[in-house]
């Protein structure tokens, strides 16, 4: 294939594919730890991570050399037959998080979907919900993916509109909000709660302290399922293996997903208790891919990865670096800094809640990913003014700092300060 620019590769994009993103204008070719490469040869920090997929790093030596020696023997088979690496990746992943029985999937959202099925099964044969009764609560400003029950979860307009009718039996509450969750928990009928320890796509909103134990008590006190929606925010991406792990609390299901293949290639998982699994029997769920032998090999060296290079240690010690750095930075159109471990956000005020009228509420976190771009770093707005950094998690000291000052470099380019 003859070298093509950045413009016409993106052109021909435009022109063959569905134009169901909106991506920031760089066209990338090559990755190596946080760094990426544009088709003109540009390098950029990448603060992005694949929306946490590539916490270990672009094409991690240790991944892609178990990826490439296991493709070269057995890729798929299906679940039609039994494979020699499933049982091992099972025992494996079960052992690491403390659960009885895995189911692998593939993506995030496929995750989710498991999820649900086994907790309307669970709150049927074991908690007694009569048929087709079963409700699950989510909460408002979630994201988990684009699948019909995912839209349907969904309080953005963004994500639902044009997409009904919408799958029955999901009520939906504010996050953080205790309160609410305890009057949605009065219906008998409720079997599940499922929530993001950390609202990734809402812009990383953080719950408060005790949230997550308040939760854990009422769901077991109501007998409700506890789901964590770890796929963003497990996997070292918050300064420990999971989110939930900072309120000490276990969950009935967890979620995994995007980090647990390094980036390399889709690999998800359900995790939870002999009780909530062995509801599914044979025929009801499964996935052609699903718990495949590149899947199981990649994603164990995946997990250890993370395990031997202390990358939640890591996390923590640079998301604290960053976050400090990014509230020393005196700039009148920053609202607030928030985050955990390197899983952070940068709120951008409404222009006109400031003195300089510099750009309508929006464009301006926009046109700062656009000048950080031409600066060497690349991030992307979530909600408008909100700009999520996620950098993979082994990243240095002197790569925080260099970010740092081209965020700051940017900020004072594309937002002058009038005295």
């Amino acid at each position: 294939m003859k070298n093509l620019s950045s413009q016409q590769l993106m052109n021909l994009e435009d022109k063959f594919s569905a134009h169901n993103y909106h991506p920031l204008p760089v066209v990338l070719s090559k990755g190596k730890g946080v760094h990426v490469w544009d088709v003109e040869g540009k390098q950029y920090l990448d603060f992005l991570s694949a929306y946490s997929a590539v916490n270990q790093g672009h094409c991690h030596p240790k991944i892609v050399k178990v990826m490439q020696e296991q493709a070269q023997i057995l890729t798929l088979t299906s679940r039609a037959f039994h494979n020699n690496l499933l049982g091992v990746f099972a025992e494996y992943i079960t052992q690491v998080f403390g659960y009885d029985k895995v189911l692998p999937m593939n993506t995030g959202v496929e995750a989710c979907e498991t999820a649900f099925k086994l907790a309307r099964r669970w709150g049927y044969d074991v908690k007694g919900i009569a048929e087709n009764k079963a409700v699950i609560i989510v909460c408002e400003n979630n994201f988990w993916g684009r699948s019909i029950a995912a839209v349907s979860s969904s309080t953005d307009p963004s994500s639902y509109g044009g997409f009904g009718p919408f799958v029955p039996g999901i009520v939906k509450i504010p996050f953080n909000d205790i309160q609410a969750l305890k009057v949605a928990l009065q219906d008998n009928n409720v079997a599940a709660f499922m929530v993001e320890p950390i609202q990734g796509e809402a812009g990383v909103v953080v719950a408060d302290e005790n949230y997550l134990q308040q939760v854990r008590a009422l769901c077991t006190e109501k007998n409700v399922l506890f789901i964590a929606d770890e796929v963003q925010t497990g996997i070292a991406r918050t300064g420990k293996m999971l989110a939930c792990d900072y309120a000490n609390v276990k969950p009935d299901i967890l979620i995994l997903g995007k980090a647990l293949s390094g980036g390399t290639m889709p690999v998800s998982a359900v995790l939870c208790r002999d009780e909530i699994m062995l509801c599914i029997k044979p025929g009801e769920h499964g996935s052609t891919f699903g718990g495949n032998p590149l899947a199981c090999a990649v994603a164990m060296a995946s997990l250890q990865v993370v395990i031997d290079e202390q990358l939640a240690d890591n996390a923590a010690k640079m998301g604290e670096l960053f976050r400090a750095g990014l509230n020393a930075i005196e700039h009148p159109i920053i609202d607030l800094v928030r985050g955990k471990g390197l899983l952070n956000a940068l709120v951008i005020k409404d222009s006109k809640e400031t003195e300089h009228n510099w750009n309508t509420d929006g464009e301006i976190a926009w046109n700062l990913c656009l000048k950080m771009r031409d600066n060497g770093l690349l991030a992307k707005p979530t909600h408008g003014n909100i700009i999520r950094f996620a950098p993979p998690l082994v990243i240095d000291e002197t790569q925080v700092n260099e970010a740092v000052q081209i965020i700051k470099t940017s900020l004072e380019q594309i937002a002058p300060i009038r005295n």
